[in-house]
């Protein structure tokens, strides 16, 4: 597997980041084969999904977050789930946790959101996971999309567990608008559920129109990533993005 490039500054004020979007399970596998598989990814970006929601939530996704040689953002049980982790590289403009509509007998959702600046860029940020039931989804993904354009940024990403394929009614919708990391600079490893076997790519990173992707995909040859932690870790598998963020 090529070499993903390492976060840098270059000299026009763009920023090269590392964004990693992962399904953590709440924190209930193997939490020090998950923070090895974070650190050795050298994330400045982790959207994150299924962050601790109850008892001392704050605290556990803390604890992460300091194994990982991260800091909290925003979002967690006051998103449902979502949450976002970033490097000390990243100064934090401003944050926004938000609740979606709520359909009787499912799951509420949220979005993690934030606008952050590397350097001489502004991007906004969002962590997301979408609906297990399709029309609800769909609908989700259609706020995700106003969500990212009414943020005031010109560059922003996005980023989660969709809990559905390429070829589903939401992922096209958001493909629409966006570009699939992925699609565009395909990167190690395609497939992100279930580790043990995976056969299915469900969770995904999304750039706006100007972003450059450099790679993307499940960092399952990244030295230090191994596949005992990628499978000890959470019943997903993380995807890992190399983004070229133009200054503004």
């Amino acid at each position: 597997m090529a070499p993903l490039p390492n976060s840098r500054t270059e000299p026009d004020g763009s920023a090269v980041i590392r964004v990693l979007t992962y399904n953590i399970r709440s924190m209930r596998d193997d939490t020090a084969a998950l923070a090895r598989v974070i650190r050795a990814c050298e994330p400045d970006l982790v959207l994150v999904q299924e962050a601790p929601r109850f008892f001392r939530w704050r605290k556990k996704l803390a604890r992460l977050a300091r194994a990982a040689d991260l800091v909290i953002v925003t979002g967690g049980a006051t998103t449902t789930g979502p949450a976002i982790l970033s490097s000390l590289r990243a100064g934090v403009e401003r944050t926004e946790d938000i609740l979606l509509p709520p359909t009787p007998g499912l799951h509420r959702r949220g979005f993690a959101t934030a606008v952050v600046r590397f350097a001489g860029t502004r991007i906004g940020v969002l962590s997301c996971h979408l609906s297990l039931q399709k029309d609800e989804r769909h609908e989700q993904g259609g706020m995700l999309l106003d969500r990212l354009a009414g943020m005031g940024v010109e560059h922003a990403i996005a980023g989660g567990d969709l809990n559905e394929r390429p070829d589903g009614r939401t992922f096209r919708l958001l493909t629409e608008g966006l570009t699939d990391c992925r699609a565009a600079a395909p990167w190690g490893g395609e497939h992100t559920w279930t580790p043990a076997d995976p056969y299915q790519r469900i969770d995904a990173i999304f750039a706006t129109k100007g972003i450059e992707v450099l790679g993307c995909g499940v960092p399952d040859g990244l030295p230090g990533v191994t596949g005992t932690d990628l499978r000890a870790a959470t019943d997903h598998l993380p995807v890992l993005a190399a983004l070229r963020i133009p200054a503004g």
